[in-house]
């Protein structure tokens, strides 16, 4: 009789693999200074002290290697008059992946974690300006295919950062030290046309490691290279477009947790202090969020650490410049990433979830 071979779960793209000093001194440059450019690599080049084709060669070995997710260009949902929250919702604790394979079917869920609350399942989701349903209808179904026993909204009052950028080369100091606090950004929608929308359209989603990347999508709207990256510059002034950038994958870049660190902090000081919070390298994440009876907490925050551990340090930094401790304060750490993902604009798949899941 054959033995019985134990199953074995993979977990495909979750060991951190080994990177060199260059690759680290590259990762940071990817992620935040990759150039709108004709050229982007050649551009790059002496800023990474790399030759262009060792540049490249070793971008696109980043990509095979399921280190570097993608290089993308990173657009404002709310600048772009899409709605979107912060959502956290209590689901079956026995199994909470079938309200998870039922949330992910939205095309507008970007983020979905499993963490370590009584609000077990937490979600980040946006409706295009056109859907029928909205955000409040969306949720409604979403609770009703679910089951959940409740959906908490978490809407975004003020938006004190956002930049998932990874320090890849110090330690944990760097990642708890603070900067120079920036001014809080601006979250209205900002005009845009049918230019925009099909640069959008064009551009949107992986782009190839190549001389000339942004050929094919100014061929595809219509225009020259340089009437693309023009156009693309005045997206940056407008707020419509963040950055071009590369997105990691944490674990195998070496940032194996994420600490979601919650603060109760009195009305009058959400200001000063959510600043302060947001200028800290280690949180990527900064945001004021409506409390509830059974949810004090105001201002959130995201930390990335090579460890639990590190991501603590980052915290605990905060914590203590603040004097936020005990119940002014709690951390959730993520146990299970059900999906995350670069939202795509100005797609009919918005339309034809709400006509498959609500009858719209």
């Amino acid at each position: 009789m054959a033995s019985v071979r134990p199953k074995v779960r993979s977990r495909t793209g979750g060991a951190a693999i080994p990177l060199d000093d260059t690759d680290k001194r590259l990762m940071n440059l990817l992620q935040s200074s990759f150039p709108l450019a004709a050229e982007p690599y050649a551009a790059l080049a002496p800023q990474a002290g790399l030759a262009v084709d060792e540049l490249m060669g070793r971008t696109q070995r980043l990509l095979d290697e399921r280190i570097i997710r993608e290089i993308t260009p990173i657009f404002d949902t709310r600048a772009l008059g899409y709605s979107s929250m912060l959502v956290a919702a209590k689901v079956d604790a026995s199994n909470p992946h079938r309200a998870a394979r039922i949330i992910n079917s939205h095309p507008g869920v970007s983020h979905n974690y499993l963490r370590t609350h009584d609000f077990n399942l937490w979600f980040t989701i946006a409706t295009p300006p056109d859907s029928e349903l909205g955000l409040d209808g969306t949720l409604q179904v979403l609770q009703r295919l679910t089951g959940a026993e409740s959906i908490r909204q978490l809407p975004t009052l003020r938006l004190f950062k956002i930049n998932m950028n990874l320090e890849m080369e110090k330690g944990t100091e760097a990642l708890a030290a603070a900067a120079d606090a920036a001014p809080p950004r601006e979250l209205e929608p900002q005009p845009y046309d049918e230019a925009d929308i099909a640069v959008i359209r064009a551009l949107q989603g992986p782009m190839p490691v190549a001389d000339r990347p942004y050929d094919a999508a100014a061929a595809e709207a219509g225009m020259s290279t340089e009437t693309l990256l023009g156009h693309l510059q005045g997206m940056v002034e407008r707020k419509i477009l963040r950055r071009v950038a590369a997105i990691l994958y944490h674990r195998r870049a070496g940032f194996s947790a994420n600490g979601m660190g919650v603060w109760r902090v009195p009305e009058d000081d959400i200001l000063a202090v959510g600043s302060r919070m947001s200028a800290v390298r280690g949180i990527s994440h900064c945001y004021q969020r409506p409390t509830y009876p059974d949810w004090p907490y105001s201002v959130f925050t995201m930390a990335h650490g090579r460890s639990k551990r590190e991501c603590d340090a980052i915290l605990d930094s905060i914590a203590d410049e603040h004097r936020l401790h005990g119940d002014d304060r709690a951390t959730l750490y993520s146990s299970t990433e059900f999906k995350k993902i670069r939202l795509h604009y100005f797609t009919d798949d918005y339309a034809n979830w709400e006509r498959e899941h609500a009858g719209g």
